[in-house]
């Protein structure tokens, strides 16, 4: 007499496009949204960013223009710091202050500041072609005095998150465990799992 075989329940494995143009936003979303049985599948489209402090209308905006090209439930996001020195700049506009600024010269105007702390925030604009849904993930830190760690990743190598002494860079993968990125994409998971998709 065989043995009474218990039913076994099988995950679904979601698969999501994230249009980026970024490979380690791409690698980061792709290791943290595996745990959840999700798949992404990076689009490379190139999309004009609307340049606005407005992090959530600059999402928004770019949620629109990739699903005219893709037609097909998808994420975008941005990533912004927060800076307590300039009242809350530049939020949308990070990119292009660090692009004009790069790492010392960053460091150097925020990092040694009287107060260098700062919120790095995301904000996730997803579709199901349907609705548009937005989740965000915030960590609080500080910019450092000088860069320190790799620095092909934008401004990791200048946060430091509170209760940490090494920047984001400097933690590699570690960074994946409490980054406001994970926090983001954790809630948009969450939801996906409520709604039934995973």
């Amino acid at each position: 007499m065989s043995p009474c075989r218990q039913p076994t329940q099988k995950m679904t494995t979601l698969e999501i496009r994230f249009v980026t143009g970024n490979k380690y936003k791409a690698a980061e979303a792709m290791q943290i949204l595996s745990a959840a049985s999700i798949n992404v599948l990076k689009l490379d489209i190139k999309l004009e960013e609307l340049q606005t402090e407005n992090t959530e209308l600059l999402v928004k905006d770019k949620k629109l223009k990739a699903f005219r090209h893709v037609g097909r439930p998808l994420f975008v996001e941005h990533t912004g710091l927060y800076l307590s020195h300039l009242n809350g700049l530049p939020g949308g506009l990070t990119e292009i202050f660090w692009n004009r600024l790069k790492a010392d010269r960053f460091s150097e105007l925020f990092g040694q500041t009287d107060d260098p702390s700062v919120t790095a925030m995301t904000v996730i604009g997803y579709t199901d072609g349907m609705k548009f849904y937005v989740f965000s993930g915030s960590i609080k830190g500080r910019i450092s005095a000088s860069p320190s760690g790799p620095r092909d990743f934008q401004w990791d190598c200048v946060f430091i998150p509170d209760g940490q002494t090494r920047t984001f860079a400097e933690m590699g993968d570690e960074k994946n465990q409490l980054s406001m990125r994970r926090r983001a994409l954790d809630n948009m998971a969450s939801f996906l799992s409520q709604q039934g998709r995973v």
